[in-house]
């Protein structure tokens, strides 16, 4: 997949692996939407970029869905790169009074339903380009589950939702459907759970960038290839060198 002289769409781009990809594209002479929720930090970060146009908006909410899509549809007809990035996570333990099936709706809904929904609602413009991508960012814990247990699910679902739409768009070969998958990474997002021990978020839009030139549709990034391969060797190993690491993973 080309890397300049696309035009981007980043949802939660304003900050964390969204806003370094969005970066590290702009120096590369693409034009990159970024989509966040909060517009006054969504104006901050644009102000970091160049070649870039913010828009307000939260994915998890239809009304704002149906605009963004009618708003690229009229401005941006030459869309032809989509990355599925917002994310939610609760930390919380699973059990008795966690009112876990709540947390689990919300983070299932911005990780998972959202991103389908909006996909669906892209499809047809991106269709119409000569070479468009589709990039949905999920997670290490989509293989192995990490602490936080319902957002795993939703990785892991949104995991099999991108395998099953690369299948279903082998008839389109000109939309190419990725899935970028990082460990603990160091962010906002990811600071009440030690992110701070995690990778910096340069290195896995690095990584994101060569793998994505390179037609490379699983990117594994970081500590993601090690328990892959164990994952694959033996699960149960993989769920206890999970469980045993006093780093919690979520991306």
């Amino acid at each position: 997949m080309k890397t300049t002289n696309n035009t981007v769409l980043i949802t939660g781009g304003s900050a964390g692996i969204g806003f370094e990809i969005a970066r590290q594209l702009s120096e590369k002479r693409n034009h990159v939407i970024i989509l966040g929720r909060n517009p006054d930090r969504l104006e901050k970060a644009a102000a970091k970029l160049k070649n870039v146009t913010p828009i307000a908006g939260d994915v998890s909410k239809a009304e704002d869905v149906d605009k963004l899509v009618k708003r690229l549809n009229e401005d941006f007809p030459n869309l032809n790169v989509l990355i599925n990035n917002a994310g939610r996570a609760y930390v919380y333990k699973i059990g008795i009074g966690a009112n876990a099936a709540e947390k689990a709706a919300d983070e299932m809904n911005t990780n998972y339903t959202s991103v389908i929904a909006l996909t669906e609602k892209l499809l047809p413009l991106l269709a119409k380009q000569e070479e468009a991508a589709i990039v949905n960012v999920s997670s290490i814990v989509a293989f192995v589950p990490g602490s936080l247990g319902t957002y795993s699910a939703s990785k892991a679902a949104l995991h099999s939702y991108t395998q099953s739409l690369r299948i279903a768009l082998e008839e389109t070969p000109s939309i190419k459907v990725f899935e970028l998958m990082p460990p603990l990474v160091d962010t906002e997002f990811s600071a009440e759970i030690g992110g701070s021990n995690g990778i910096p978020p340069s290195q896995v839009a690095d990584e994101f960038i060569s793998a994505f030139e390179n037609d490379e549709y699983e990117i594994h990034v970081g500590q993601t290839v090690q328990i892959y391969k164990l994952f694959l060797s033996s699960p149960a190993e993989a769920l206890k060198a999970m469980r045993g690491s006093r780093k919690p993973v979520v991306s």
